[in-house]
């Protein structure tokens, strides 16, 4: 079989797994975070996912895909050919995935963009300017996620240095983790810092789509539909079963009691764990890697956060920048060559895989918390940053929309 011709089974799966990453954002995290914050900013927090994954579509076709994709320029960006899609046919293949049409290979690097910029909204809901947002999102994709994602899956810098990100534990979930601390840590503190989920029946059904999403976000990233897809989408259930366990085993330990909050937050730190590890290890790497990621997460939340009094709201930063941290250094200690030869970990012989993945962390760190903190900084003194005391307190939904998510 020519390894460079279409091939309908890996066509038929992509678009399958793209349709379910883009069930992870609207309405997955939508609901997921929805549910958790007071029912006066459920529609306004609804929406920032909603709007970012539309602003997103839009910049990755123009210009967006072409950099983050495009032949390698220096190994710093891509060339920014082919500006929107032109002189792109159905019958194009992705270089990069060259067994299927380049433009699903482009709508699934898409919905990655979108869930990413989208994710950084839970640390700051309740008090960050709508038209703020507005501005940030293609921005921030510009100036942060493009780049990241040509470095270590473009063909870029870090990619030829060999650092592993199957599915974006540096390039998805610690780049949005860095992003929502810096993002949060500039606003400042809201004026009700309780955690009052006004809904989270609407949260377990957004971590269920999550869950059931992922199986997109992990698997698809083989980009063909074959036994690497398979031994991802196992790993990615199990390690997110066990992140669930462990964090109720956690919550029983300190207050005698599991919760649905606190075992919906260890299903989505697995998730987040597993992601840049899944394609890499073996069942028994991702027992240990979700195992292990809730009691991270868990300690940032319960000792970082307060210790240092940054009021990350729905623990954007504890969930997903310490997992996917913690799932980048895994995958440097656990990948096994005979499930993926691309990598070797630490464990079967090749320490220099945990320098690379601490340079990919390194890089990620600084170009995203930096970049953040401009664009902040840039905003916050040109049209505003926070909303008005007293919007804060009447609530985001009818001060900012005129709309009410319920009639009483």
């Amino acid at each position: 079989m020519d390894p460079t011709a279409l091939n309908s089974g890996d066509t038929a799966w992509m678009l399958t797994a793209t349709a379910l990453v883009m069930l992870m954002t609207v309405p997955g995290v939508a609901l997921y975070y929805g549910g958790l914050v007071k029912k006066e900013n459920v529609l306004n927090t609804l929406f920032m996912s909603l709007i970012a994954f539309a602003i997103t579509s839009v910049i990755w076709v123009i210009y967006a895909y072409q950099l983050a994709f495009g032949t390698d320029v220096g190994g710093l960006i891509g060339n920014g050919a082919n500006l929107f899609f032109y002189g792109i046919t159905s019958a194009t293949l992705a270089p990069l995935a060259p067994t299927i049409p380049i433009t699903i290979y482009a709508a699934f690097e898409l919905v990655f963009a979108a869930i990413t910029v989208a994710l950084i909204s839970g640390a700051v809901v309740g008090r960050m300017k709508f038209k703020a947002w507005l501005l940030f999102v293609p921005l921030w994709i510009t100036l942060v996620y493009v780049p990241i994602s040509h470095w270590v899956w473009g063909g870029g810098w870090l990619a030829k240095l060999g650092a592993l990100d199957f599915a974006g534990g540096t390039v998805v979930h610690l780049d949005c983790g860095i992003a929502a601390l810096v993002l949060c840590i500039y606003l400042g503190s809201r004026k009700d810092v309780r955690l009052l989920p006004h809904n989270l029946g609407y949260s377990v059904i957004g971590a269920a789509l999550l869950w059931f999403g992922w199986f997109g976000f992990n698997a698809g990233s083989a980009l063909t539909a074959g036994g690497l897809a398979s031994s991802a989408f196992l790993a990615t259930n199990t390690a997110t079963a066990a992140g669930m366990i462990s964090w109720m085993i956690i919550d029983i330990i300190k207050t005698g009691k599991p919760t649905v909050l606190g075992a919906i937050t260890g299903a989505v730190c697995g998730l987040v764990a597993i992601t840049p590890a899944c394609g890499f290890v073996t069942v028994t790497g991702a027992l240990i890697i979700g195992f292990a990621t809730s009691f991270f997460s868990y300690y940032a939340m319960t000792w970082l956060k307060p210790r240092f009094g940054y009021d990350d709201s729905l623990d954007v930063f504890a969930v997903h920048g310490i997992s996917g941290l913690w799932g980048a250094l895994a995958t440097g200690l656990f990948a096994a060559p005979f499930i993926n030869s691309l990598g070797v970990g630490l464990f079967y012989g090749n320490p220099m895989q945990m320098v690379w993945q601490l340079i990919d962390i390194g890089t990620v760190v600084v170009w995203s918390g930096g970049w953040t903190l401009v664009l902040a900084f840039v905003l916050d003194k040109t049209i505003g940053l926070r909303v008005e005391p007293e919007e804060e307190r009447e609530g985001l939904d009818i001060s900012l929309h005129e709309e009410a998510g319920y009639r009483i």
